[in-house]
């Protein structure tokens, strides 16, 4: 991850809140409470409105959510006190998202398929319930949308503190702003479809460009690969680091210049295990590649360089101009990519003929025709 998140409290962290009752006041002393009633949700008289509008209400939100309260509650009546204990600690790991981003190894992070070994038809409940607490047919309702807001006011709220106009997982993509009467998508960093207990908790949401969120990430998992746990970048961490990246290229032959002709090294060494994480969920080398062999990017950088030196002005001068851009504002036009590719083509000595660069590039040209 580039950058963090700035992380901004909303109303909407309301409904996080109302899951947390409901899971620990409701469902975990679901086998000393008697039988299910809405009465388990006076001590929270906000909650309790919206439970009591849910009973009389048979929208398909409404039913949705009181039918997997009361089901679930049902489940958990006939779990020992050492198992309420596991789901807790299970509940408890999995909303701590910064710890499970640092593979905190005292943290239990549970996924489904974890919970279906001895409680099936419980995973399988839970699964369908927090799947669908993300679901416009549930936040839109009036008796719960009155306590907690909307989801739109969230995302102005958000984009009013994080500024940067550009998407912190790659760096390439645009994020809408404060100009924008459309949005972008909230990622569930632990994706919803593999963990529960999470999928309403908005330091678990980060918008996120298309492209990171439903070309490259999918499902994903961050804090897992076949090996086991492993770090990750926590998108609102307080501690950042610049991810400084190195490219080297093994011709300068613009023309044929191919993605396996392009090493990348990414740094600072404190944070190698989250980098390996980022560039596995995000597909990082594959798309900055792409971007140094494409005309549109690697070679027009090119085509700047020599449209500066027609001007009179040199390699090493557009050079230091560009390192001190790429400091200043690093994202805007890919300065923190265009940097370190000219760079690396200045190593080559691509930049030491004015003549070789010209022919290299009206060679590129014809090539691409």
């Amino acid at each position: 991850m580039l950058f963090p998140y700035t992380y901004v409290p909303h109303q909407m962290e309301k409904m996080q809140v109302f899951i947390d009752f409901i899971f620990h006041e409701v469902w975990c002393k679901a086998p000393t409470s008697g039988e299910y009633s809405l009465d388990l949700f006076v001590p929270n008289p906000e909650l309790h409105e919206v439970m009591t509008a849910f009973h009389y209400n048979d929208s398909i939100g409404a039913e949705f959510f009181s039918g997997h309260v009361e089901r679930i509650y049902s489940l958990f009546s006939a779990l020992t006190a050492t198992q309420i204990d596991q789901f807790q600690q299970w509940y408890q790991g999995n909303n701590d998202l910064e710890k499970v981003c640092a593979n905190d190894p005292v943290t239990h992070l549970a996924r489904y398929t974890d919970i279906a070994v001895n409680h099936e038809g419980l995973a399988a409940e839970l699964g369908t319930f927090f799947k669908g607490l993300y679901s416009q047919s549930l936040l839109s309702l009036a008796a719960l949308r009155d306590k907690i807001g909307k989801i739109d006011d969230h995302y102005q709220t958000f984009v009013q503190t994080n500024k940067a106009g550009k998407c912190p997982f790659c760096g390439i993509g645009d994020i809408k702003g404060t100009h924008h009467s459309k949005r972008e998508a909230y990622d569930h960093y632990l994706p919803k479809a593999l963990y529960p207990f999470n999928s309403i908790n908005f330091r678990n949401l980060a918008p996120t460009c298309h492209e990171c969120n439903s070309t490259y990430k999918l499902k994903k998992d961050p804090a897992r690969n076949p090996a086991g746990r492993r770090k990750a970048f926590y998108p609102f961490a307080s501690v950042t680091y610049t991810i400084d990246i190195q490219v080297a290229l093994q011709h300068f032959n613009i023309a044929r210049l191919k993605p396996d002709e392009v090493q990348m090294q990414f740094g600072p060494a404190a944070v190698t295990e989250e980098i390996e994480t980022w560039k596995d969920v995000y597909g990082i080398e594959e798309r900055y590649k792409a971007k140094f062999c494409g005309e549109n990017d690697g070679r027009y950088w090119l085509i700047q360089v020599l449209d500066e030196w027609e001007d009179g002005r040199n390699p090493g001068d557009f050079l230091a101009t560009l390192q001190r851009q790429a400091k200043r504002q690093p994202y805007a036009e890919c300065n923190f990519l265009k940097k370190p590719f000219i760079e690396a083509c200045q190593r080559l000595g691509l930049f030491s003929d004015y003549r070789q660069l010209s022919e290299a590039l009206e060679l590129a040209t014809l090539e691409s025709v």
